[in-house]
């Protein structure tokens, strides 16, 4: 997917979000009597306005990365006598609060909307069957093993909750791994015999970013059978005679029970900075036919793989996901509320050093995910959408001064000495505030360029 094209999805997604935040804003501010003077899309010059009957300008603005909600009497201008009941400023501190806080009570609001749209529409998940997961991976020291079907989990062994497909067991992994905690997985094996309880030690990549190096290191990937789907031309595997449609039999003599296996075996076939030939049997046509592939080395992530340059594997078994109207509604609470506590919690790690600051992502990773989810339906892009407008709703309820919740914070100090905030202590908590979001912004776009440059 071309840069346009995720632009495109980027700025749609923003342009559904922040309209929705700064709505929050405008209707309560409306609702205590509060005069709106601009409810804006975007920053900077207005391209384009309208007056409404109330007196309200709507306008859209030529920087599309945020909005703002312009009331009478937020700032220290004047105001006129008869106007003085409709300053911001002149309404009682329980109203002030309302309005503030309605912007990241709306995201919180469509998110839960979203999520449980979602859950309605239903869409195909990958079925939770697992594949020979990768050797010295999270998954194979629990004792993971090829065909066996995960059914719940638990983050202390006792409760438990179900799982319908792979795509839930991993937001489930994520969110431990996130939270520095191990997970619990009831499984059975291959046909449903055998069912036991396993323990993943995902606490032992607790803050870690989420990229393709993790997923190899927790090893949860669908059960897919051990064929050759594609090869690159010029690839090693390609001047091997491997062909699309080859199904590998055995390496080294070694049975392939799954693809899994079969990535796995390649990854680790090299000694050190050489690579290592290889014995594959593999059926072609009918007949069995004998190759020796060599890989070649290449850096990921700081360390030295084998790679054949082919793709792997079949397409999945998919399950058919989705949940009657109640259900659907209560899984959208359940995974608006779930999401929130695990980014309050994983910020909370990162500012005591126990997470790394590579879990922050900026603008251009967003737009990646837009175009990604875009593409892949309409229940993904909603469910991109959701994940967002609850990460705004988070993020504006951060204690930062020129945040929503910093605002907040001056109202519960008002509300508890009686007082307001002083203006010269609200200038250096801006200052300091302003430098603060500075900090994290340039952190998310240096994470951004890192991981398209591949530096981690």
């Amino acid at each position: 997917m071309d840069v346009i094209q995720k632009a495109f999805w980027f700025l749609i997604a923003i342009g559904i979000l922040v309209p929705i935040h700064e709505w929050g804003h405008y209707r309560v501010a409306r609702a205590c009597g509060v005069k709106v003077l601009r409810f804006s899309v975007g920053f900077g010059r207005v391209l384009w306005s309208r007056v409404a009957r109330n007196g309200t300008e709507f306008a859209i603005s030529a920087v599309p990365l945020g909005g703002y909600v312009r009331m009478l009497g937020m700032g220290d201008e004047l105001v006129a006598p008869h106007e003085r009941e409709q300053a911001f400023r002149n309404r009682p501190l329980r109203q002030r609060a309302a309005i503030i806080a309605a912007g990241p009570v709306a995201n919180w609001l469509l998110a839960i909307a979203l999520f449980a749209a979602v859950a309605w529409l239903g869409s195909e998940q990958p079925k939770a069957v697992l594949g020979t997961p990768p050797a010295a991976s999270l998954a194979e020291r629990a004792g993971v093993r090829a065909g066996d079907s995960v059914h719940a989990v638990s983050r202390d062994g006792q409760q438990w909750d179900d799982i319908a497909s792979l795509t839930e067991l991993q937001a489930a992994v994520s969110r431990a791994q996130a939270l520095g905690e191990s997970l619990h997985l009831s499984v059975s094996g291959a046909q449903g015999h055998g069912s036991r309880s396993l323990r993943l030690e995902t606490e032992r990549l607790a803050g870690r970013s989420s990229d393709g190096r993790q997923s190899s290191a927790i090893g949860l990937a669908p059960l897919a059978e051990p064929l050759i789907r594609q090869v690159v031309a010029g690839g090693a595997g390609d001047a091997a005679g491997l062909q699309a449609g080859d199904r590998v039999l055995s390496i080294d003599g070694q049975p392939v029970p799954d693809a899994g296996y079969l990535i796995d075996a390649v990854r680790r076939a090299h000694d050190g900075e050489r690579p290592r030939a290889m014995s594959w049997r593999v059926e072609r046509a009918g007949r069995v036919v004998e190759l020796t592939p060599t890989p070649r080395l290449v850096d990921e992530g700081g360390r030295r793989i084998a790679r054949l340059e082919i793709g792997v594997g079949t397409p999945p078994e998919t399950v058919s996901v989705s949940y009657g109207p109640v259900d659907g509604l209560m899984r959208g609470v359940q995974q608006s509320w779930d999401m929130a506590a695990t980014t309050v919690k994983l910020i909370g790690r990162i500012l005591v050093g126990e997470a790394s600051v590579k879990n922050f992502s900026g603008p251009l990773t967003i737009a990646d995910y837009a175009g990604q989810s875009a593409h892949a339906g309409l229940s993904p892009f909603l469910n991109f959408l959701a994940v967002i407008s609850m990460s705004l709703a988070v993020l504006n309820l951060l204690p930062l001064p020129m945040l929503d919740g910093g605002h907040l914070m001056y109202y519960l100090f008002e509300g508890l000495s009686g007082r307001p905030v002083s203006d010269w202590w609200q200038q250096k908590l801006q200052t300091a505030g302003f430098l603060i979001l500075m900090l994290m912004l340039a952190l998310a776009l240096s994470n951004d360029v890192g991981r398209y440059a591949g530096w981690h």
